[in-house]
């Protein structure tokens, strides 16, 4: 047809011209009638794909972000795949959100190489389509991944540059607000000092809280297998229904587990006030305890509260912390909090007047068991081994110092030069 053919006597063809070339966007009056001169549905003409295929591919949207939040995130990869085959270029929005859900799916597996290219392409395209996709949340994401494959200073890069876009728009609350908080305080030193980043994760932490709540994963679990029924009874309508209930149930705890990740980091900070602290870390245990999956998140906060305690030179509070931190963390698991709780009790040892030999014994055989980091670099294991060296240091052990000290720098991918390297015992950081 052509475009004259098109308009009819109803419609001008430089009006239908406009339309082809993206220029105009018809109302829906006038999408009813193109389609029916172009013996097709409204919904086809519109979005490139018809009614049933349309819900179809929203369900397995939902059912893959399900099994990323609460189930398993190599089974998510392969399902936000599979709908990207499907829907492949025929509807860009959909595809662009398996898109990032693979991406997602790829960084909870820890594949982070591969995730930061899915994201970096997802950047570009939000650049040059953002009716498909919205860059704040790509650039969070890259931070983080950045962050965890030990490029710290890319990483701080994209916070910054997502702080200002977060500002400009004034989000202080809300999922978006709370992942760049998490991600700006992941990606300070424990001994920076104030900046706009810190104040914005301060800003999110006082309006949105660090609240309790409850594990609602039965009834997560519940609505899914409801759904799952429903679209195998071909009821696709109720079976997104119950798929957006269960997505929503998880919703309020998946926001107090990442603000409590937040409240958890600030609280490490040296710069921290000591109250503030405090009020912070016990809110954020609060949350963790809630959740039996959060088991080594909780132990990390408890170890974390136990140096706040250290700081207000409350050393017995501190062991107590330590010592409940050390019965939780799972040895072999991945994590430092285990090494971290020997560390802290070695160190209330210490200011004691005791003995510090058989947890500083156990710090570094738990420190030597863990696997390094398939990208980058190790900042917790760097942390933990450079402390040891203090405190082999505190006790006149110089051998077992400096040998710490080459494994802080080796865990910070400090590795070629340290061969036959060695160290002034008297330098700690």
């Amino acid at each position: 047809m052509s475009q004259a053919q098109l308009a009819g006597p109803d419609l001008s063809d430089s009006y239908v011209s406009l339309i082809e070339s993206g220029k105009r966007t018809p109302t829906p009056v006038v999408a009813r009638l193109l389609a029916e001169r172009l013996g097709c549905t409204t919904e086809f003409l519109l979005h490139g794909i018809e009614p049933r295929q349309r819900i179809d591919t929203e369900l397995g949207l939902r059912h893959a972000e399900l099994e990323l939040q609460h189930g398993d995130p190599v089974v998510a990869a392969d399902r936000f795949t599979e709908i990207v085959k499907a829907a492949d270029e025929e509807n860009a929005m959909l595809t662009a959100q398996a898109r990032f859900g693979r991406a997602r799916a790829l960084e909870a597996q820890g594949r982070l190489g591969q995730a930061v290219e899915a994201f970096e392409r997802l950047r570009r395209e939000a650049a040059a389509h953002p009716e498909r996709l919205a860059d704040l949340p790509l650039t969070i994401a890259l931070s983080r991944c950045y962050q965890r494959a030990g490029d710290r200073l890319r990483a701080c890069d994209l916070a910054a540059y997502a702080l200002r876009q977060a500002e400009r728009l004034n989000v202080a609350e809300g999922e978006i607000a709370i992942d760049l908080a998490t991600a700006l305080v992941e990606a300070r030193g424990e001994n920076d000092g104030d900046s706009p980043e810190l104040a914005y994760v301060k800003k999110v932490l006082d309006t949105v809280g660090v609240s309790p709540v409850v594990d609602r994963s039965g009834e997560i679990r519940s609505l899914w297998e409801a759904s799952t029924a429903a679209a195998a009874g071909e009821d696709s309508a109720l079976a997104v229904r119950l798929a957006d209930d269960a997505i929503m149930a998880g919703r309020e705890s998946r926001l107090a587990l990442q603000l409590a990740r937040a409240a958890t980091h600030w609280a490490r900070m040296a710069t921290a006030p000591v109250e503030e602290a405090e009020r912070l870390v016990a809110a954020a245990s609060a949350v963790f305890a809630a959740f039996p999956a959060a088991t080594a998140e909780y132990a990390e906060s408890l170890v974390v509260h136990a140096r706040v305690r250290m700081r207000s030179g409350d050393s017995v509070r501190a062991a107590e912390l330590a010592s409940q931190a050390l019965g939780l963390a799972v040895e072999g698991s991945a994590g430092t909090a285990a090494a971290e709780a020997r560390l802290v009790l070695a160190t209330v040892a210490l200011e004691l007047g005791g003995s510090a030999e058989s947890d500083l014994a156990a710090a570094q055989r738990l420190l030597s068991s863990l696997e390094r980091p398939v990208y980058g670099t190790d900042r917790p294991a760097a942390r933990c081994w450079r402390e040891l060296g203090d405190l082999h240091g505190r006790v006149g052990a110089v051998a077992q110092q400096t040998a710490a000290y080459r494994k802080a720098l080796e865990a910070a991918g400090v590795r070629s030069a340290m061969a036959g390297v060695t160290a002034d015992a008297t330098v700690s950081r």
